[in-house]
Order: structure tokens, then sequence, then C-alpha cells
């Protein structure tokens, strides 16, 4: 699955536990007709995808519902959903960097050699 949309939040990679599991939050606003804030979830080396990018960017992320189910200390089901990140790809477009310059455009000097054989007017 994927979502599209511009980057609202880019947080930091926070470490949880003593076993070293990491996760960065990504928060992308939809562009539709009621636009949505969605926070996706990029874990242990993908943390690092969200390196180069910033906030306002025109984005696409590649996603992975999660669920699970806990038992809470009252013998009840709890149910918990995440959506996960595993790819990220810029959708706008970069300015070339080896294009050559546009030269300024140059003013044309009337003619001046036109005799009276040769009207300087239009022909139709």
């Amino acid at each position: 699955m994927e979502i599209q949309g511009k980057i609202k939040l880019i947080g930091e990679t926070q470490s949880i536990g003593s076993n070293g599991f990491r996760k960065r939050e990504l928060v992308v606003t939809t562009e539709e007709q009621y636009p949505q804030h969605i926070m996706v979830e990029f874990i242990q080396d993908k943390t690092d995808l969200l390196n180069n990018y910033q906030v306002g960017q025109q984005i696409k992320v590649g996603i992975n519902l999660r669920g699970r189910e806990w038992i809470n200390p009252q013998g009840e089901a709890k149910y918990f959903n995440a959506i996960q990140g595993w790819r990220i790809e810029n959708l706008q477009q970069a300015a070339p960097t080896n294009a050559a310059p546009v030269a300024p455009a140059q003013a044309f000097e009337p003619a001046t050699d036109l005799t009276a054989d040769e009207p300087n007017d239009l022909p139709f």
C-alpha cells in the first residue's frame, strides 16, 4: 500500500528499551477533498530513510498495516493498529544540475542600408 502527500512533521529517532529498538514518526498530509494527517512509523534501520527529507516535500510512502492483540490484566482483549513505513520516495522534480545556462536575448539593430528600391515595410 502507499500514501501520497506532503510531509507535515518528521520526528526525531527514539530509542526504546535497552535492546536497541529504534523508531521514528512521520506525519503525511494527504491532498484530497478532506485532507488527512497520517502518522507513519519507521522502525530499526528504516529510520535512516527519513534523513534526507524535509517538511513540505511531496512524497510517496510504501506502508504496511500492522495489528496486534493485547490481553489486559482483567483478561480483556484489546487491539492496536500501526502503520509502518518501509520506503519513501520524493515526488518533486529536482532542478537539473548540469543544464547549460540560457543566454539572454539580444536586441537586433534595425537595418540601415535600405534604398528607395527596397521599402522597409512587409510585403503583405
